[in-house]
């Protein structure tokens, strides 16, 4: 017999009124006498019918009519309480109804399943939005992965409250390939290159764990992802120079996937005095065409400036015009007018700043066309200037 699938021949009409809720027939039917005990083909008796469909006005009249414990207490074939069936179904009012008439909190079926097994919420979060699944997969148990997937587990509900890192990002970051591949398939691909989301890609990169970056790209996800605003990085590849062992071993996966190279990446290499990287990127790069990032890449150049040997000749006959800095140090309007003043001024004027002191204007604009926050930003002492005959320091 099957113990699973009910069978309406085998119920009884006890039975069926407390499976509809039905509390005026069922009233009735108590008062004929008939028989609360009475098992369909899987052991389940009205009580069970009422737990499991949350009939509580109909689980009061049955254990008002017997509240033994051995009534309140009978399991089905299967080894269910009224317990583990309320509890089941998430039904806490039966539950507080059962456990006030004596039922057994831990009785266990046939599986050694508790009630509280049965009632727990897999998909439950701490107050950091934390999982079950999140924690399985971050510290790496698999089986419980795999037990919570198939209980019903969300592989994309957000764990954190910036909503955008889910169970896949923790095995990724923590390298642990099983359960990667169990999620993989499983995972909405919306965070795979979405504003505002963050690849998993960047995860595994993070932790520099290469054969879960490789399982990643290799099922689809893009090697240039999107940018990062929360690690700080515009693409993994840039994620990648702040590896230290795995760093050639991560960046070879991504350029092998298709990773796309721009000036950024020729920065990081500068930052990071990876000069070989450097000119095997600019055999990978166009130097010639325009760059979207060249004040980012000159910043890093003035800093390398030292070791210009490692990677000055490489980039100039990559073909990069050195004229194209100048179009980075356009000066501002503010000093461009302070040029044009200085221009118009005559010979005497210029060998002291008295006349630019006298001039009619605000405290603050003599001391910006005299170059005071110039003289302040390299550290150099102003220059003396001479009132009435004799020499005082400027303040």
């Amino acid at each position: 017999m099957d113990f699973t699938e009910a069978y309406a021949d085998t119920c009884s009409t006890v039975g069926l009124a407390a499976r509809e809720g039905n509390v005026k027939v069922l009233r009735k039917l108590l008062k004929k006498g008939r028989s609360i005990d009475v098992a369909d083909n899987r052991g389940w008796m009205p009580i069970h019918e009422a737990a499991y469909h949350n009939s509580v006005e109909c689980m009061r009249l049955l254990i008002h009519a017997d509240s033994s414990e051995n009534y309140i207490k009978t399991k089905t074939f299967e080894g269910f309480c009224a317990l583990h069936l309320a509890a089941s179904q998430g039904h806490w009012k039966i539950i507080q109804i059962l456990l006030e008439a004596g039922a057994d909190p831990n009785a266990t079926t046939l599986e050694e399943t508790t009630p509280l097994f049965l009632g727990a919420n897999v998909n439950c979060q701490a107050l950091d939005k934390a999982t079950p699944l999140f924690i399985a997969a971050q510290e790496g148990h698999t089986e419980c992965v795999e037990l919570l997937l198939s209980s019903g587990a969300d592989p994309d509900l957000y764990c954190n409250e910036d909503n955008w890192q889910l169970p896949i990002h923790a095995a990724a970051q923590m390298g642990h390939t099983k359960i990667l591949d169990l999620l993989i398939p499983l995972t909405d691909r919306v965070c795979d290159t979405e504003p505002n989301k963050v690849s998993p890609v960047y995860s595994a990169v993070f932790g520099g764990h290469e054969e879960c970056l490789e399982m990643l790209l290799q099922s689809g996800y893009s090697p240039d992802a999107q940018m990062c605003l929360v690690f700080g990085f515009s693409s993994p590849l840039c994620m990648a120079f702040q590896k230290n062992c795995d760093f050639f071993g991560i960046v070879n996966i991504l350029l092998k996937y298709g990773a796309q190279l721009n000036e950024l990446h020729l920065a990081y290499c500068l930052k990071y005095e990876r000069f070989s990287v450097f000119r095997y990127f600019l055999k990978k790069c166009c130097a010639s065409t325009p760059w979207d990032h060249i004040s980012e890449f000159i910043n890093h150049a003035v800093k390398a400036q030292t070791k210009y040997k490692e990677w000055l000749p490489s980039l100039l006959l990559a073909g990069f015009d050195p004229l194209n800095l100048l179009c980075t140090s356009v000066p501002s309007l503010t000093h461009l007018c302070r040029l044009e003043i200085w221009s118009r001024l005559k010979l005497e004027h210029l060998q002291s700043d008295g006349f630019i002191r006298q001039l009619p204007l605000p405290r603050s604009l003599h001391d910006y066309l005299l170059y005071a926050e110039v003289l302040r930003m390299n550290e150099v002492p102003e220059l003396a200037v001479i009132q009435d005959g004799e020499i005082s320091e400027t303040t």
